[in-house]
């Protein structure tokens, strides 16, 4: 639980190394028998109460008693105290009477005519916390202690300064400048900001998408190593409020008391320095020469600064820098609308306009104080080239402040659509739906109305991705069929999505309602219009008539030369890539749609990407690489507000065989795919469950999960389920089941005959075969799946073959399969499917040596992803490019693996990693 004063997490640990070993050779101390204190001093936000957090896990095996100083509190006596002592309370009766009687008074548990002396309070406490130590050792964590009661830090230091010989520790957590001096003398630390490459490593944390690096370096150059101001600064801005410095000065996100605080110290300056500091606050490069130039030409000397330097707000160098960013925001929002026009216009003639066109454009639109088409034109320009640059956030807020100052209606229709599309591509749904309903104010066109019901269809689907889209979609489609061919094919490609997603949940028949719709269509050549009519077949005629029809469109996705329009469809391709048994071109199209969504910055398209590509390592036995994918997965749909992608995760936690943590990411999945109407989510469970029950060896289980996935043919998880189905059923006793299922599953791999799916076909056929035929099938199964990148997949062959050969008696070979699918399951962290070969390997007499996995465990989600960068051969300056880190992060996290992999180069990763 973080502490009241808490704000910047563990976030602020990076780069703490020095705190933290001080904390923990205190820690150290304490189970040794050795008191100790500590004050941490530092100025909000520093990472005192990270700190903190970070000693209560350290110490999880000593009593913890914890305080967290309240600034409404501050006038009640002993508070504080009551906090620290109030889960020590029962200890009361041990103590000396005046003891007990002094903190009885205090607490209120008893009358008393006059106050007990101070003195005897701390000694009551100190008695109190020695007596609570002597069972196991206590640590004290104060956090907040300037906001604390002063009785209460008089009674807390009293007892710190005459701790001795008992297992108590004491850290105090002060915010810097205080007025709290009760705490001086003791040994203290004063907490320094954090370095310039670990600033940027937890700024990029907090945005999941591409930043301008001068906008970067203004940030971190500002926030001076403060993890807070480094997470606040982002937090709760649209992503195209940080695009190229865009946007980033009117930010009005500041809590009334911060802000008042900071324009309570502009009010005594001179109007020329007031001036000055609004040119700064609106210039968010922090470029001196363009603030001096624009000064000059509002008539403004240099002699301005100094006030404003002599109170700390700002330091004019090579660069301008306030002292914390929320100033500079402070100032800019305060400022009457006049004089942010004015220096704006200031600004714009101190820019070179042909060395820095879209910065000039920037500043004479904020110069406007009314609608100026002259202006909306130039800002359509800079988000044009904005968006050939790749970045969508920039060109979103180009669009939006060219709407704002669009005078023409029809022309602000178009501009509106325009921003709040690029807008909902960058990552920000809500921000779209407000530019949409400033579209709808109109006058709309035939085609401007069903672009809006287009638009806001998908963010319905991105939100949701359950039922409630699919209509709204193909309602739009078909509005749009003839007024724009191209955009209504589209829109019939989303609605095949959405119905995708809505599984079983979605009415009868409404698959084949979207395949004629999109039929009705005129033709298109794109790989998209390949695929929707791919879609379409299967909709309406099965895997068999749409197996062709995906693979050529699978393979115009796989060329180099699509178009742009086709880039944003490639995770579509590579979701269906398994529907035709192409693990070739899953692997492909995994890995290119989520480059060139991180080179567009179109976080909505990422996060998906990120989805597919987790899913295809989960296939390739790369549950680490899978697992770092769903973390970003994770920080990105939480900075968008879209809807959690949870499929890859269920399927992972059943692969990893871990029991009670799958079961209850299971629970929580239907619950929450039934409130959105995802259907699709809830097959998935019943499919991950019979992957878990089958590697658990719980066949029954296994066999009841996998009927209830097939009822519902589902695209490509009905293929899946089959398998799981005919494995189990032949375990479990029903060998007429798996026979059904295997002609079933035969049919729907029909022409696909990749090693996948005959791999597949040739392992499934074995289980229901006996003697000679069912081992020729196993060979068959292994030696194809060797040839695939289905790594999990050639697990399960070899347990079943030497399953298999075990009950023909014939252990020595069944040993070698055994052993085999033992290291597969064992390095790429299949625990449940590990266990069960271990299990088979016992039977035969064999002597079981489980890898010591306990190291790659120990790696972190970004180490991981980080490693396996390294291994396949990139440099640190492009893990570090394409993971938002910088060079010396990306070699210190690699340090940290080699240490915790017990190696010493990169020529060793590829060996020491699953």
């Amino acid at each position: 639980m973080p502490f009241p004063g808490g704000g910047s997490g563990r976030a602020a640990l990076r780069g703490r190394t020095r705190e933290i070993a001080v904390l923990d050779r205190l820690v150290d101390g304490l189970h040794a028998g050795r008191s100790s204190v500590l004050v941490l001093r530092g100025e909000p936000g520093i990472g005192k109460s990270a700190l903190l957090d970070h000693v209560a896990e350290r110490a999880a095996e000593c009593r913890i008693a914890r305080v967290g100083g309240v600034e409404s509190e501050m006038e009640i006596a002993f508070a504080g105290l009551h906090q620290l002592c109030a889960p020590m309370l029962a200890r009361l009766e041990r103590l000396p009477a005046p003891q007990r009687d002094a903190l009885r008074s205090v607490f209120g548990l008893r009358d008393r005519e006059t106050a007990p002396d101070r003195f005897v309070v701390g000694l009551a406490v100190l008695t109190l916390l020695s007596d609570a130590a002597a069972e196991k050792p206590l640590i004290c964590l104060v956090d907040d202690a300037q906001w604390l009661d002063r009785a209460s830090v008089q009674a807390m230091a009293f007892a710190a300064r005459r701790l001795l010989a008992d297992p108590v520790a004491m850290v105090f957590a002060v915010r810097e400048p205080s007025d709290e001096h009760q705490l001086d003398g003791l040994p203290g630390m004063v907490l320094q900001g954090i370095g310039e490459d670990d600033a940027r490593m937890l700024l990029a944390s907090a945005l999941p998408g591409p930043l301008d690096p001068r906008v970067r370096d203004r940030i971190v150059a500002e926030a001076r190593g403060n993890p807070l101001a480094l997470l606040e600064v982002p937090r709760g801005w649209a992503p195209t409020e940080l695009a190229g410095g865009f946007g980033v000065t009117d930010a009005g996100h500041l809590t009334g008391r911060i802000e008042q605080s900071f324009v309570r110290r502009l009010d005594p300056l001179p109007a020329d320095t007031r001036r000055l500091l609004l040119a700064a606050a609106a210039e968010p490069l922090g470029d001196a020469g363009l603030l001096w130039r624009a000064a000059a030409r509002l008539g403004i000397g240099t002699d301005a600064a100094a006030p404003a330097v002599a109170d700390g707000l700002i330091d004019i160098g090579v660069r301008v820098r306030f002292r914390h960013p929320l100033v500079r925001s402070a100032i800019y929002r305060t400022a009457p609308a006049h004089e942010r026009h004015a220096v704006h216009g200031a600004l714009a003639d101190a820019t070179d306009r042909e060395a820095d066109p879209d910065r000039w454009t920037w500043h004479r639109a904020h110069a406007a104080g009314a609608p100026d088409e002259a202006v909306a034109e130039e800002l359509e320009r800079s988000a044009a080239r904005a968006q050939r640059r790749g970045g969508l956030a920039a060109a979103a807020a180009f669009l939006e402040c060219a709407t704002e100052l669009t005078p023409d209606p029809r022309r602000r229709v178009r501009r509106a659509l325009m921003a709040a599309q690029a807008t909902f591509d960058a990552g920000s749904p809500d921000s779209a739906s407000e530019l949409l309903a400033v579209a709808e104010i109109g006058p709309l066109l035939e085609l401007d109305r069903a672009r809006l019901e287009r638009l806001r269809a998908v963010i319905l689907f991105a939100k949701a991705r359950g039922n409630d889209a699919v209509l709204p979609l193909l309602e739009a489609g078909r509005r749009l069929v003839p007024l724009d061919a191209d955009l209504a094919r589209e829109t019939f490609l989303e609605a095949c999505s959405a119905v995708v997603f809505s599984g079983r949940l979605a009415p009868a028949g409404r698959g084949r309602e979207v395949a004629e719709a999109a039929r009705s269509a005129p033709p298109g050549e794109r790989p998209m219009d390949l695929w929707l009519m791919a879609m379409a077949t299967w909709f309406a005629e099965g895997d068999a008539a749409s197996a062709a029809l995906m693979r050529n469109a699978l393979d115009a996705f796989r060329r180099d030369d699509i178009g742009e329009a086709d880039h944003r469809w490639l995770w579509i391709a590579s979701r269906g890539a398994p529907t035709v048994w192409d693990d070739d071109a899953w692997h492909d199209l995994a890995r290119r749609q989520v480059r060139v969504a991180r080179e567009a910055g179109a976080l909505t398209l990422l996060a998906v990407a990120l989805a597919c590509l987790a899913d295809e390592q989960v296939h390739e036995g790369d549950f680490a690489g899978a697992a770092a994918s769903l973390d970003e997965v994770d920080v990105i749909t939480e900075v968008t507000g879209n809807a959690p992608i949870i499929h890859t995760a269920l399927i992972l936690s059943a692969w990893r065989g871990e029991v009670d943590q799958a079961s209850e990411v299971f629970r929580t999945a239907v619950r929450a795919a039934t409130d959105r109407g995802e259907g699709r989510a809830i097959t998935l469970v019943e499919l991950a469950t019979a992957v878990l029950e089958n590697g658990l060896g719980r066949y029954d289980a296994a066999l009841a999960a996998a009927q209830r996935a097939c009822r519902h043919d589902e695209i490509i998880l009905a293929n899946w389920a089959l398998v799981e189905l005919i494995e189990a059923a032949v375990r479990s006793g029903h060998r007429d089941v798996a026979v059904e299922a295997l002609g079933r599953l035969v049919a729907r791999i029909g022409s696909n005959g990749t090693e996948w799916a005959l791999g597949i076909e040739a392992r499934c056929r074995a289980l229901v075969c006996e003697g000679p035929d069912a081992e020729a099938l196993y060979r068959d199964a292994v030696e194809r799946l060797s040839g695939s990148r289905a790594a999990p997949q050639l697990g399960r062959a070899h347990l079943l073959y030497g399953e298999w050969l075990r009950r023909e008696n014939r252990r020595v070979e069944a040993r070698d399969q055994l052993r085999r699918a033992d290291d597969l399951f064992s390095g790429m962290g299949a625990r449940a499917f590990a266990e069960r070969a271990g299990r088979e390997l016992l039977a035969t007499g064999a002597t079981v040596h489980r890898r010591d996995a306990g190291s790659l465990e120990e790696l972190t989600a970004q180490e991981a992803q980080i490693a396996r960068l390294a291994v396949e051969g990139l440099t640190n300056p492009e893990i570090g490019a394409q993971l938002y880190l910088s060079r010396r992060t990306v070699e210190w996290h690699l340090r940290k693996v080699f240490t915790k992999l017990g190696i010493s180069s990169r020529r060793e990763l590829e060996k020491a990693l699953p």
